[in-house]
């Protein structure tokens, strides 16, 4: 069982920048492919970012240039370095772990960006 607790939402203007923190409990985080999803009010969840477990990234084209998913291993934690945001970025994001059959979701975090 792998819980997640992500961190960093809040309110910002277009243009800012935000970070989002989410830590994994567990001893094999390494092993997990990391990653962010969202979901604004009255659409589906959709894919942000993740992290592989081997490192490689891939992004929502919505996201990149202005998004960067990195993940530190040695403190069970994967980051969302969020700039450059635009009011359509405004969602709760979720912090999502995957290995195999697995499939572990945080609570989520309101990111909220204002015109």
């Amino acid at each position: 069982q792998v819980q997640l607790v992500e961190s960093g939402g809040g309110l910002v203007q277009a243009g800012g920048s935000l970070r989002l923190s989410c830590a994994a409990s567990g001893r094999t985080f390494s092993t997990y492919a990391m990653g962010w999803f969202r979901q604004a009010p009255g659409k589906e969840r959709e894919f942000v970012a993740i992290n592989w477990s081997g490192g490689s990234t891939t992004y929502a084209d919505s996201v990149k240039g202005r998004f960067t998913i990195a993940r530190d291993n040695s403190k069970n934690t994967v980051y969302l370095q969020m700039n450059s945001l635009k009011p359509e970025d405004t969602a709760v994001y979720y912090c999502n772990a995957q290995r195999f059959t697995k499939d572990y979701w945080g609570q989520g975090t309101q990111v909220t960006v204002s015109s």
